[in-house]
């Protein structure tokens, strides 16, 4: 039994030592959460169930990378409506930065507020980075498209900020 629970635990956790995350699947439920909106509202993922959702985890508001994928969905969005899709976009960052940053960019999807990364953690999108010789603890960009169901129908890791908003509509479209 400890062993067939080692051999499971191994497919499902990352650990660098110091943090342990599970680590979300295509063909899985996703995991449910309440967050607060760049709105300042309280808004959870199953109030979308009917609908795809695109549920982007990125770094911060209103840096380079950020801010061109953010770009990149706001100049699609009219195709992320075709295709019926709730786009939530979630970072630490709190409402206050997230109305900031909508506003900046005339951002038309949903911003939310994941200060304390436990929607992050649950998705296991919050973990060790690296960057200029430094290690920090911060959200790895990923993306998981949730089907109508609620099952997870895709995870994309690692995705690029220029070809994000592209990539989430092909498979969109496909899925």
């Amino acid at each position: 039994m400890l062993v067939q629970l080692g051999a499971w635990l191994s497919k499902r956790c990352i650990t660098d030592g110091h943090y342990s995350a599970w680590v979300v699947s295509e063909g899985e439920p996703a995991p449910d959460f309440t967050a607060t909106t760049d709105a300042g509202e309280r808004v959870s993922l199953s109030d979308f169930r009917g609908r795809p959702v695109v549920l982007y985890f990125y770094p911060k508001d209103d840096t380079p990378g950020c801010t061109v994928q953010a770009h990149g969905i706001r100049d699609a969005y009219a195709e992320f409506e075709r295709a019926g899709a709730v786009v939530l976009g979630v970072s630490p960052d709190d409402e206050a930065q997230h109305a900031k940053f909508k506003e900046k960019y005339e951002l038309p999807f949903t911003l939310l507020a994941d200060p304390d990364h436990e929607v992050a953690e649950r998705y296991g999108t919050w973990g060790e980075k690296r960057y200029m010789g430094k290690t920090y603890m911060g959200v790895s960009r990923t993306t998981f498209l949730v089907a109508p169901d609620g099952t997870v129908a895709k995870v994309m890791h690692n995705v690029k900020p220029d070809t994000h908003a592209d990539d989430v509509l092909a498979a969109l479209t496909t899925g």
